[in-house]
């Protein structure tokens, strides 16, 4: 099953192909409605899909989200987890801060 990223590039697709062909927002939402049912994104979004392709919105055309910068979504190494790991086996009471103190992540 696809994942919600990788079914917004496909609906990015169709709407970039069905602007190019000269079809309306609307008529583009419709067809998709068609075949998406609840999983389609809403008549808003392909609207402003339609002006970006079309070029009448001044951003970059890509299907794709840019990277953005802030927290990760999450990191996990072994490295990290068997520090952790080992340090729980040693003292069962360990704390949380003192965790991440030794081993160097956040709480």
């Amino acid at each position: 099953m696809a994942t919600s990223n990788d079914l917004l590039i496909k609906q990015r697709s169709v709407i970039e192909f069905l602007a190019a062909e000269g079809c309306s927002a609307a008529n583009i939402h419709a067809r998709m409605k068609t075949v998406y049912n609840k999983m389609c994104i809403s008549d808003c979004a392909v609207r402003k899909w339609v002006r970006i392709f079309k070029g009448e919105d001044s951003r970059e055309t890509t299907l794709r989200d840019r990277k953005r910068s802030g927290r990760p979504l999450f990191t996990s190494d072994t490295a990290h987890r068997e520090k952790v790991d080992c340090m729980i086996r040693a003292h069962r009471r360990v704390k949380q801060k003192e965790i991440a103190d030794e081993v160097g992540i956040s709480k």
